[in-house]
């Protein structure tokens, strides 16, 4: 049986306080059931801007999205993810990842690594601060029991299997770094993502409680034609024909119904039914987020 549908919108611009708690009020008011924030230089940094939409906001979760690994000490990310889950009244949902924009490791002055090492790396981050916030002895100590819900943005085999022994949610890209831009995405197609969700199944076999799968939205366009639409992207992802491309699982593309019936299949075919959206398309899906509500 299919899992009701979950909405996220990722926050991705900065803003003064006023401006920002004005932004996850509108959030809250469109119906998204999570306000996320990224972990990318350039962007506001997550746990401040989460206490921040707290205080403006009652119902929404609250999540990173997603953390970058090698950013983070797993000691001090320990301390940072129990205070926030107090602060927020137990509303956080912690998101973790690798990274992978390298030129961001090397102006903070951090270390990089192979693919591996920093598959390496997440896996102990996850094992310490989940070690740390299991601890009675911890302080401080998470609201939530038995612990705050950890989500692995996950792609390549070995984070499909990390996120199958420790995640609640496991986030899908729809897209690997790009070989041709150091900070960008190359999307894959769907039957590609067939595929990795498929492995990811097949390496969550044991366990007792399925988690729940996320999918990133990289664009919603709400237009009579898909065609047009879509051709833009054909000039900067070359190697997808016209028919692939309007069959990317991360781009939602179409009138309204189109877009509905869209998200609908997305979750029968793969098993979606937690969906983020980028900040600059909060308002775009905001209509179909409101045919979708509670289904």
């Amino acid at each position: 049986m299919s899992r009701p549908f979950r909405f996220g919108a990722s926050l991705i611009d900065p803003a003064p306080a006023d401006e920002w708690r004005a932004k996850c009020r509108r959030v809250e008011e469109l119906g998204y059931d999570v306000l996320l924030v990224p972990d990318h230089l350039g962007m506001p940094a997550p746990f401040p801007a989460l206490v921040a939409a707290a205080g403006a906001t009652e119902r929404p979760r609250l999540g990173t999205f997603v953390l970058n690994a090698g950013f983070w000490n797993p000691a001090l990310l320990a301390r940072e993810v129990a205070t926030t889950d107090a602060l927020t009244g137990g509303r956080l949902e912690l998101g973790l990842g690798t990274g992978y924009v390298r030129a961001e490791h090397e102006t903070a002055g951090l270390p990089w690594g192979s693919p591996g090492e920093r598959v390496d790396r997440l896996r102990r981050t996850v094992e310490e601060v989940e070690r740390s916030l299991g601890a009675r002895e911890h302080l401080p100590r998470p609201v939530q029991r038995p612990r705050v819900p950890l989500l692995i943005g996950a792609n390549g085999d070995r984070m499909l299997e990390l996120a199958a022994e420790h995640a609640d949610i496991v986030a899908f890209t729809g897209a690997r770094p790009s070989a041709r831009s150091a900070t960008g995405l190359t999307p894959i197609t769907a039957g590609e993502l067939d595929e990795r969700v498929a492995r990811y199944r097949d390496l969550a076999r044991g366990r007792e409680e399925p988690a729940e799968l996320n999918l990133l939205i990289q664009m919603v366009i709400v237009t009579e034609d898909r065609e047009a639409a879509v051709r833009p992207l054909l000039e900067r992802a070359p190697q997808l024909t016209l028919e692939q491309a309007l069959e990317l699982p991360l781009l939602l593309v179409g009138t309204l119904e189109e877009i509905v019936a869209q998200v609908r299949a997305q979750r029968e075919r793969y098993g979606f039914s937690y969906l983020t959206v980028l900040e600059p398309y909060v308002e775009a899906f905001a209509p179909v987020l409101a045919e979708l509500r509670g289904r």
